[in-house]
């Protein structure tokens, strides 16, 4: 199943380039996401991601998750479930080309002085790049909001967050909720490129 999946993905993330797809479209689509995640894809909701800005491939690959049911939710998965492949290119085109969303908080003093050295021993920065910027694939976490982070982080710990390929389902069981606390403090205050 899993190989199947990430055929699915290697084919619907470079099958065409980001250019290929149709951002106006995706705006239109987009229309209906602003509920949730906000306009442009800046999400007031600290139980919703903001996805403005997100990385293009990383967008394809989270709502074919949603769509495939391989990350389950009971707001998505009807969202999803409704999408085409083009819909999921158009949506990614419109959300990356947005300007990046910003913190909304400040990081506590403690995380401050604890949530590096953690992030980088949990090898948070292996994947999602030194200033948790994210990459193609792997999303931007930094200056995401503290309640989304911690709820993801917990799903991932308890294996009921959709895993790709396990990396983070792994690395999540090893974390105390203390560490989970000060990861989420930490990175939802950081501002990356």
């Amino acid at each position: 199943m899993r190989a199947a999946i990430a055929a699915a993905l290697v084919y619907l993330a470079f099958a065409l380039p980001a250019s290929a797809y149709d951002a106006e479209a995706g705006r239109q689509k987009a229309a209906s996401c602003a509920v949730c995640h906000g306009p442009g894809g800046n999400s007031t909701n600290p139980t919703v991601p903001s996805v403005a800005g997100q990385w293009n491939d990383y967008v394809v690959l989270a709502l074919f998750q949603f769509r495939a049911k391989h990350r389950p939710s009971p707001i998505m998965d009807p969202q999803a479930a409704r999408l085409t492949d083009d819909d999921l290119g158009n949506l990614a085109a419109y959300y990356s080309s947005q300007p990046k969303w910003k913190p909304i908080r400040q990081s506590s003093p403690a995380a401050l002085e604890k949530g590096p050295a953690l992030a980088h021993d949990k090898r948070c920065m292996q994947c999602h790049t030194p200033t948790l910027a994210g990459q193609d694939s792997v999303p931007r976490i930094a200056g995401q909001h503290i309640q989304f982070l911690t709820e993801q982080l917990k799903a991932f710990r308890t294996g009921n967050r959709g895993d790709i390929d396990g990396n983070m389902t792994s690395i999540a069981s090893t974390l105390s909720d203390a560490d989970i606390a000060t990861l989420a403090d930490y990175i939802s205050g950081l501002s990356a490129p």
